[in-house]
């Protein structure tokens, strides 16, 4: 971009920024940019990058008057080439005893590091171009994805992760030697995985880096010609402040996705996540409003067996099972723990993390409605399966439960099963200390 055009975006970007009554501070959280980035981006010191433009055109409501102003990189362009000096990028390390690492750093770290590719591996050859114009690579590529996805219900995200982030380099590497046909439709199953390495990293307690890795769903997902993942990035990000115990930023984060040209599924999801944020702010009408929205948009969802499924599909009824959830945080533990009785024995058994995900939390209501017994019988029965998944956002729910059980220091049940939760909040938590992700 030349001098005339950062001047222009910067101009812009400031005129809009004021006229929405925010800070650069508050605004720097919004998109998870530097203070001191915007300020040299809106003083037309710094080029904006197509991620910048996308994430300011989102949170100043610009519809796309940002994003235009900024010129498209060509097709062929990689996302690590397309950083600055001062973005992030990830170096992954794989050794021999099976120990693996993820750091973050600036482009200029790597370069200060000698690295020779911060794209990825350098084998030493050139990819060769595929001489085929078919949907056999595509095909492949999209039939392992959903093996990772049910290998993410038995294993902890430790052993998930270097794959994932292999397979989005590898798919993003192939999309520059195919026909521009398999080439977006690489690219899209390219940015599904990093959306769902971005899961994994918040299962394994990082949110910077489960933030990170959305936006490079975000970013992939544009270059193949689907924009909608943007909003859904909403939802994934919503979930992060869910769990942080934010329910303004969630709710926000959750109507920036309800847009009525997205699709319906996108919608009802937000939905979902929209309720769960008024669930934990104690807004009991609007939450059940929001719940009664994202069952009439997900009913309109038509699959497509070309794509993915995005979000969750080992429940037969999301709505319901989340319903249960916000009643729980309604403060209406027994009427939860009914419904999420009823839908966790439709989730499929080999689906671990659901069910120990929705399981820890049927206990927990239990214990909230003081039937300890039941409460501890539960969640006994769940432990092994928490231990195998090995989530940090389970674990926070095991922690409450922790609490809960200890104001009943008398109750055999809770006194026996302590020990038990101790060692499997020590197996969990926390991940980035122990095994060396940073």
């Amino acid at each position: 971009m030349v001098v005339q055009e950062q001047v222009c975006f910067g101009r812009e970007l400031r005129r809009r920024r004021l006229a929405a009554g925010l800070t650069i501070t508050s605004l720097s959280k919004l998109v998870h940019y530097s203070k001191a980035q915007l300020s040299k981006v809106e003083r037309g010191l710094k080029a904006p990058s197509q991620e910048l433009a996308r994430l300011c055109d989102t949170a100043l409501g610009a519809a796309g008057s940002l994003a235009a102003l900024v010129p498209a990189r060509p097709a062929a362009t990689g996302v690590a080439e397309a950083l600055s000096d001062e973005e992030e990028v990830w170096l992954m390390q794989l050794s021999g005893d099976g120990q693996s690492w993820f750091q973050p750093l600036s482009r200029r770290q790597v370069m200060t590091m000698g690295v020779a590719s911060v794209a990825g591996m350098s084998i030493g050859r050139q990819v060769t171009a595929s001489p085929v114009e078919d949907t056999t690579l595509l095909g492949v590529s999209r039939a392992l994805f959903e093996h990772y996805r049910q290998l993410g219900q038995v294993a902890g995200p430790e052993l998930l992760l270097p794959a994932l982030i292999a397979q989005v380099h590898s798919l993003q590497e192939l999309s520059s030697h195919t026909g521009p046909t398999i080439r977006d439709g690489l690219l899209r199953l390219a940015s599904r995985y990093a959306e769902y390495a971005g899961w994994m990293m918040q299962e394994f307690g990082n949110d910077q880096a489960a933030l990170w890795w959305t936006r490079r769903a975000i970013d992939l997902a544009a270059a193949g010609g689907d924009r909608d993942l943007a909003a859904y990035g909403h939802v994934r990000h919503a979930l992060v402040t869910l769990y942080r115990g934010d329910p303004p930023q969630t709710i926000e984060l959750a109507k920036r996705a309800q847009g009525a040209g997205l699709p319906p599924r996108i919608r009802g999801l937000a939905a979902q996540r929209e309720a769960q944020g008024h669930a934990l702010a104690g807004d009991y009408d609007s939450c059940m409003r929001s719940l009664d929205q994202a069952r009439a948009l997900l009913d309109q969802h038509v699959p497509n067996p070309k794509s993915p499924v995005i979000g969750t599909t080992n429940l037969s009824d999301p709505v319901g099972m989340i319903t249960g959830w916000c009643l729980h945080d309604l403060g209406r533990p027994q009427e939860a723990a009914e419904i999420i009785g009823t839908q966790l024995a439709l989730v499929p058994p080999q689906a671990l993390r659901t069910r120990a995900r929705f399981g820890i939390r049927y206990a927990l209501a239990y214990a909230m409605a003081g039937e300890i017994e039941h409460a501890c019988r539960l969640s006994g029965e769940l432990l092994a399966g928490a231990v195998a998944v090995s989530s940090a956002t389970i674990a926070q729910d095991i922690r409450a439960l922790v609490r809960t059980l200890a104001r009943h220091p008398r109750n055999p049940a809770a006194r026996e099963l302590a020990p038990e939760l101790a060692a499997v909040l020590h197996a969990v938590n926390p991940h980035t200390q122990r095994r060396g992700i940073q």
